[in-house]
């Protein structure tokens, strides 16, 4: 029997025509970063949604702004459902990533659907991209360039919802100067799931699966206080960027119940059936893997079904981390951590080559680019190197946060104290907060602000700015 749209739709629990999800995208070098974005659903969705997080769902979104979309509490806009069981394989027109996203969650009613599961981790990759750490809510900013989220499709996977400070993917073609962009795509996924083993010496620091993740002020505190709540043995999510050999940048760090392995950083010592992430051997005889993720040097996303024993980890799968081709004339937007450092004119952004000798900077001077040093790069591909146009200088090791990390945009809902509050479903603590265009007294539901803000713990974002618009 076949069943239309209609008929679908009817036989969907009106509890699941509530869901709200709103995505959050950031700019951070290496995470971190200005601006953000909202995902707005439509209000008729169609769910094919798997139990089986490992594959990526697939929501739809058609016929509403996430920047004028409704806040929290309100019922979203009709557009009617958009969703896609399958998404271009190679290379199309464009795509951008980041790694933060925030969720319109709890008792906010957005109005988000949801529609088919995808079959793949990657859909390839378009000649317009970007890789990097999210932070925003309000229309999706990645690394500088704020898309247009109105026909893009969300793949996501090991987690209900995408938050703020999750990595993520977003496919898009940007306007010449990658200020703005339409999205296409965007696809999240965990990048490291275990327990940790031990605790760096501060306490900022730590290791899971042999792989040493290193935080910052811009690292997003899902349900975690602080770094000094973790210790041995806890499990954790990680969402994070490459920083190096046996290296994790967290973006999002939560705690959770013990689950199947997910390990993610770069390939060392291949051999037949096996190479090395860190400290830790995967084991690659039992495992599907994508085309070229058995390569030296390549940042991969490896899952298990158990846990590693002596040292070793039986994958199930191999899959490239977030994709993306060096096509000539290719359009490649960047945030990430500097390794392989030899100069301004070479080193290497998330694994992918750059030369940015002739630049335009923003942030600090060239000459404080080393290997660790946070940026967010765009430019064009050629030759297999990414020429850089415009580079932002985000922050060098052991440096403060940056600010205006994070960024909401949208209208105030669910308020119940200028210390509580929601803006497209992300909490947010306004008490510190300096204020344009009005004052604390203002802040109400249905008032339209941009919030910026540079720590999130808790899940909650603590704003340093508020401007009423």
């Amino acid at each position: 029997m076949t069943l239309t749209i209609d008929a679908m739709n009817k036989l969907v629990p009106r509890a699941l025509l509530a869901l709200s999800l709103g995505l959050v995208l950031s700019c951070g070098g290496g995470g971190g970063g200005n601006g953000g974005a909202a995902f707005v659903g439509t209000s008729d969705p169609v769910v094919a949604q798997s139990s089986d997080t490992s594959s990526p769902i697939e929501f739809g979104f058609k016929g509403v702004d996430a920047g004028g979309g409704a806040g929290d509490g309100a019922a979203g806009s009709s557009g009617g459902p958009t969703a896609s069981s399958t998404a271009s394989a190679g290379d199309s027109a464009g795509v951008g990533s980041g790694g933060t996203g925030a969720t319109a969650s709890g008792g906010d009613n957005s109005g988000v659907g949801s529609g088919g599961t995808g079959a793949t981790a990657s859909a390839g990759d378009s000649a317009d991209a970007g890789v990097g750490g999210v932070g925003g809510v309000g229309s999706i900013i990645i690394n500088g360039v704020r898309y247009d989220t109105s026909t893009a499709i969300l793949k996501l996977r090991d987690a209900p919802s995408l938050q703020l400070g999750m990595t993520a993917k977003v496919n898009g073609p940007t306007n010449p100067d990658f200020t703005e962009g339409v999205a296409t795509q965007v696809e999240s996924a965990v990048d490291l799931r275990g327990v940790i083993t031990s605790m760096g010496p501060a306490g900022g620091s730590f290791v899971i699966l042999g792989t040493n993740v290193i935080t910052d002020t811009s690292t997003v505190w899902g349900n975690i206080s602080a770094p000094s709540a973790l210790a041995p043995g806890v499990a954790v999510k990680v969402w994070g960027l490459p920083a190096g050999l046996g290296v994790l940048r967290a973006t999002r760090v939560e705690q959770h119940s013990l689950e199947t392995p997910i390990l993610s950083g770069t390939v060392q010592n291949v051999a037949p059936g096996r190479f090395t992430i860190g400290g830790l051997t995967i084991d690659t005889r039992a495992a599907t893997t994508e085309a070229g993720a058995l390569t030296s040097g390549v940042n991969v996303r490896v899952r298990a079904d158990a846990q590693p024993s002596s040292g070793l980890l039986k994958a199930k799968s191999v899959e490239l981390w977030y994709p993306l081709s060096l096509t000539n004339g290719a359009r490649r937007q960047l945030g990430g951590v500097v390794t392989d450092y030899a100069g301004a004119n070479f080193f290497r952004v998330l694994g992918i080559p750059v030369d940015a000798s002739s630049a335009k900077v923003s942030g600090g001077p060239l000459s404080s680019l080393g290997n660790g040093v946070e940026v967010d790069v765009a430019g064009t591909v050629s030759n297999g190197i990414l020429l850089v146009t415009k580079i932002k200088v985000k922050k060098a090791p052991g440096s403060g946060g940056n600010s205006d990390a994070f960024q909401v945009i949208g209208s105030i809902g669910a308020f119940k104290s200028s210390s509580d509050f929601k803006v497209k479903g992300q909490a947010v603590d306004a008490t510190q907060a300096e204020f344009t265009n009005g004052t604390e007294a203002n802040l109400r539901n249905g008032t339209k602000v941009t919030i910026t803000g540079a720590r999130i713990a808790n899940d909650v974002l603590a704003a340093t700015h508020v401007v009423f618009d």
